[in-house]
């Protein structure tokens, strides 16, 4: 696939991602804002956007890894016109308190959270492109934000909402972006 393409698409992605942050922080109900939420993978797999979360367990040969930080680009820019957008627009949401809980989290924490939004990205994925049946995008969706499972590029959105890049919150974002990706990975290689 041509590159600029898959980097646009990523931007769509990552921009999708904003849009369902925009809906969960709206939200006082945190079973509808989950939930609700999910419209925005719901949107990236029906339209065929490129997120990093949903690709990564899919990579089979080591030559696609900067595809994949490519992705993970244009996600963050996506997520970052969405936000941007969100406070021009000044929408009514904040989400100072929960990256402020996010980065007083200690690191192994965050990466084992991340690993299994990971887990819950691939099987999404995995499960959609077998059944099309976007259920499995809903489920897996409301179960990683109930849970408080950690993911990279939703957290990116809420960083920027909350007004909170630092090094340290790079340093969490990259963390929870290996963490994705090895949930995913060690989804994505069990035996077919």
């Amino acid at each position: 696939m041509d590159k600029m393409r898959m980097f646009v698409k990523a931007i769509y992605a990552g921009f999708a991602i904003g849009i369902g942050g925009i809906i969960y922080l709206s939200m006082d109900n945190r079973v509808l804002g989950a939930l609700f939420f999910s419209f925005g993978l719901s949107t990236i797999v029906t339209q065929g956007f490129h997120l990093f979360t949903g690709k990564i367990g899919f990579v089979k040969e080591w030559k696609e890894l900067p595809d994949m930080l490519m992705i993970l680009v244009g996600n963050f820019i996506g997520t970052f016109i969405a936000a941007m957008l969100a406070k021009v627009a000044n929408l009514n949401i904040d989400s100072t308190q929960m990256v402020h809980n996010k980065l007083d989290n200690n690191l192994l924490h965050v990466f084992l959270l991340a690993v299994f939004c990971g887990v819950m990205m691939y099987l999404a994925i995995d499960n959609y492109n077998k059944s099309k049946n976007i259920v499995f995008v809903v489920a897996a969706v409301m179960i990683f934000i109930l849970s408080g499972f950690e993911h990279s590029i939703a957290n990116m959105f809420y960083f920027e909402i909350a007004g909170a890049y630092s090094l340290k919150a790079l340093l969490y974002i990259l963390v929870m972006a290996a963490g994705n990706g090895v949930g995913a990975k060690v989804f994505g290689l069990m035996p077919k």
